[in-house]
């Protein structure tokens, strides 16, 4: 729908605020992004950290205090928001609530004065692709939040923007209708082509719509990649426990071979498949295991046992809180028959899925 897919380069930027107390704080420190034509690339991360201001930043909505903003390989740094073919979707929608649905669609095309004929055509063409059709003359205040989103979207989109900006889209919607409307942003994003920045501090969203993630913290970007780069391969313990729930459990390296190395973890030998760079013989790690990497069995075997502290039925899957040695650990069970539930204060043997393992830095308690 864009007239022409570009990408956006965020290169180095910072923006300092003054605070009261804390003084001059940064809210963005030399944030680094390449965002390639038609890509959807999520910022995630809590509070504070940054995503938000870069967002707006994207916009033009705040002026770096360093560092250059390109779109398409044009430098946008201090061209203002409305010259830079942005579509912005809100957290609170920003809907006009005295205008109906067809005149708030319409507003950004008719402050660019396109003629009124291609002005209905084009409003028409949105309502449909976002489930609207018909809706043109309903007031905002008569429609669902879910609808109101929609509105939101359609508005962002009429006017064919160059790039296409979310900050917390879904924060404002039940569960069930953020899961709904995060299926219907990825595929009608995934139609137009039109590349996608999206903020979120939710990392079940972010894995649902992103191509990529760059999760942030204090400013800066921590780690960028796939949702399973990050899942499997977190970079360090932030991300390790940003990304998923997650085992950080502290063991030694006994070897390191072919990219890989072998671990002493839980009274046991385990190999990792990816080492981070440098790691050596003797170091001190942290072993990332997530809750579905360790299985359980009720035979003795030659591996680690643990004792069933608790347990809990969620239907297509049981999680159990464990103690091992000095370890507390969750691990979760799929597909359990009513046969196969180990109850509380069990002995089981643990079986960890050791292509699901990953390492950080770390030293072991």
């Amino acid at each position: 729908m864009a007239d022409a897919t570009i990408g956006v380069e965020v290169d180095g930027v910072s923006k300092r605020f003054s605070h009261r107390v804390k003084g001059e704080v940064y809210a963005a420190r030399d944030v680094r992004l390449d965002v390639a034509p038609g890509e959807f690339l999520t910022l995630l991360g809590p509070s504070g950290c940054g995503k938000t201001t870069t967002l707006r930043m994207i916009a033009g909505f705040e002026k770096p205090d360093g560092g250059a903003i390109r779109f398409g390989g044009e430098d946008v740094t201090t061209l203002p928001a409305n010259e830079r073919g942005i579509g912005f979707v809100f957290q609170n929608y920003a809907l006009f609530p005295h205008l109906p649905v067809g005149d708030n669609v319409a507003y950004g095309l008719e402050v660019r004065r396109v003629p009124a004929a291609e002005v209905a055509t084009r409003v028409s063409e949105v309502l449909r692709m976002v489930g609207l059709a018909g809706y043109e003359h309903q007031f905002p205040a008569q429609l669902s939040g879910g609808e109101q989103q929609r509105v939101a979207l359609a508005r962002a989109i009429v006017i064919r923007p160059r790039v296409l900006l979310f900050d917390e889209p879904l924060s404002n919607l039940d569960a069930k209708l953020r899961v709904q409307m995060r299926t219907e942003i990825r595929a009608l994003q995934r139609n137009l082509g039109i590349t996608t920045v999206y903020v979120t501090h939710d990392q079940e969203e972010a894995m649902a719509v992103s191509d990529r993630i760059a999760v942030m913290n204090q400013g800066r970007v921590v780690q960028e990649g796939t949702a399973q780069d990050l899942y499997h391969r977190p970079a360090n313990e932030f991300v390790a426990t940003f990304v998923g729930r997650v085992n950080l459990v502290p063991g030694r390296v006994v070897d390191v071979a072919d990219g890989g190395a072998v671990v002493s973890v839980l009274g046991a030998t385990v190999r990792v498949r990816a080492a981070p760079k440098g790691t050596a013989r003797g170091d001190a790690v942290r072993v990332v295991i997530r809750p579905e990497a360790i299985g359980l069995a009720r035979d003795a075997g030659d591996g680690p046992r643990a004792t069933v502290v608790a347990h809990s039925f969620l239907g297509e899957k049981i999680e159990y809180e464990l103690r091992c040695g000095e370890a507390a650990l969750t691990s979760v069970r799929y597909n359990a028959g009513p046969g196969e539930v180990m109850q509380d204060g069990a002995s089981v043997a643990l079986r960890l899925v050791e292509e699901a393992l990953a390492l950080i830095p770390g030293s072991p308690t």
